[in-house]
């Protein structure tokens, strides 16, 4: 299994849109068996390529933090299941995931230009 984690500076981006790169992580017998780096397309997110690209490279999972509802139908439709609410560094991430203590927050972000994240108190996201 393959899972994306869109990364700025080792840690998870806030918004998937605008990551500077995706981590892509291989899992066997619930080991990382190997990580190597994707950078992100131009217009990163749902107004790119993105989900197909990913699929593509045989991404089945994206732990990831906020994202819009259009970004999340369109990774969904690629077949990728999506992790929202992750933070912090991607190991740390990567540790709770395999240990089964990740969830989905269902927490979809209200934006519709998603731009500016940071500064913002979140009152914006709401649960589906």
């Amino acid at each position: 299994m393959i899972i994306a984690l869109p990364t700025r500076e080792g840690l998870i981006d806030d918004h998937f849109g605008h990551c500077d790169h995706y981590t892509l992580v291989t899992i066997e017998d619930n080991r990382i068996t190997f990580s190597e780096r994707m950078d992100s397309p131009q217009g990163c997110g749902c107004k790119s390529d993105i989900a197909p690209v990913l699929a593509e490279r045989g991404v089945k999972v994206m732990l990831a933090g906020n994202m819009g509802q259009g970004a999340l139908n369109i990774l969904k439709n690629a077949g990728i299941e999506v992790i929202r609410g992750c933070s912090g560094p991607i190991e740390d991430v990567l540790d709770k995931w395999l240990s089964g203590e990740l969830k989905d927050n269902q927490i979809t972000c209200d934006h519709h230009d998603c731009d500016h994240h940071e500064g913002h108190d979140h009152n914006h996201l709401k649960p589906l």
